[in-house]
């Protein structure tokens, strides 16, 4: 329960699934099976960039910190879902609504700037790659992901603040299947004007300008490869070097800009099909996006899952 009036209701009711009361057992098998492949192949990767020495380069070090947003987002929203379809009974108390709201936005633009800050260091690699190593040094892409995670967490901070400010009396079905924004701010009985403005002048940006700087970076990596000569393979190797990072691009902005950017005036099944993409479907997919194509990242899972670099650290 809020503090003095700010708000009535002590828990909320998730509306997702509810719709399909007939397939709770369905849905908590299938998301159960997701989350375990999503947990097992992020914290596979996680150990395996860490393990390995010939890992140790940018452009994995960035994997890991998706990786590990990716453990963070499922852990957010998964898990009380699961929750919620094996006891049928779709509730969340306020205080972990907003909790949730919280790590949700902080671990999804998390995945945003990540994606944008590995668009640049493939950037990097294809269009000037003799200063490669010499730009994207280690204190450039730590610093890189730092202040990707004060951005991410102070955007999260500040809707979840606001949000805390509102007041629910009365209605409390929230039509999603997870505490988002939109669908808490459409059920608040105060004024929701300074949310909404702070939503559009802070929140879109936050996911505009990554999207952008990854579509620019994109831009200038196509435009590098089409003026490689078509012989000795060169094109070859920077597209599949590429391709992998740009299928998760696809994906994960393709599915969120259908849900934030074209909102509907009713939750749909739409809006819960490109919710579950982005927050469930993505993080389980990109560990074998980014595994299946790359020869040293299967070496790496190879010998993490044969116990070789344990192993060989232990002596």
């Amino acid at each position: 329960m809020g503090h003095g009036n700010q708000t009535i209701v002590s828990e909320f009711l998730l509306q997702g699934f509810s719709r399909w009361p007939e397939h709770q057992h369905f849905f908590f098998g299938l998301f159960l099976c997701m989350y375990l492949i999503t947990m097992t192949g992020n914290v596979l990767i996680f150990l395996a960039i860490i393990s390995e020495a010939r890992l140790h380069t940018p452009m994995y070090f960035f994997l890991a910190s998706l990786s590990f947003a990716d453990i963070g987002l499922s852990c957010s929203i998964v898990l009380k879902m699961l929750h919620n379809l094996y006891m049928e009974y779709h509730t969340i108390s306020y205080k972990g609504c907003l909790t949730q709201l919280y790590f949700s936005l902080s671990f999804g633009d998390m995945d945003s700037f990540l994606l944008a800050v590995m668009a640049y260091d493939r950037y990097m690699a294809i269009c000037h790659p003799l200063h490669y190593t010499t730009v994207m040094s280690p204190q450039l892409c730590v610093l890189l992901v730092i202040v990707s995670w004060v951005i991410t967490n102070l955007h999260a901070l500040l809707h979840t603040l606001l949000m805390a400010k509102l007041s629910f009396c009365g209605v409390r079905e929230v039509a999603h299947f997870f505490c988002d924004i939109s669908p808490l701010l459409k059920i608040s009985c105060s004024s929701t004007h300074l949310n909404e403005l702070i939503v559009s002048f802070v929140g879109e940006p936050v996911l505009a300008i990554p999207f952008l700087c990854t579509l620019v970076s994109y831009i200038c990596i196509v435009s590098a490869i089409l003026r490689m000569p078509s012989s000795g393979g060169g094109r070859r190797k920077a597209f599949s070097t590429c391709g992998s990072h740009l299928s998760v691009v696809c994906m994960f902005y393709g599915t969120i800009f259908s849900v934030y950017l074209c909102p509907s005036t009713t939750f749909s099944t739409k809006d819960i099909v490109a919710s579950v993409l982005y927050t469930v479907a993505t993080p389980m997919l990109n560990p074998f996006i980014y595994s299946l194509r790359n020869k040293d990242m299967k070496m790496a899972l190879g010998s993490l899952l044969s116990g070789k670099i344990f192993s060989s650290q232990s002596h």
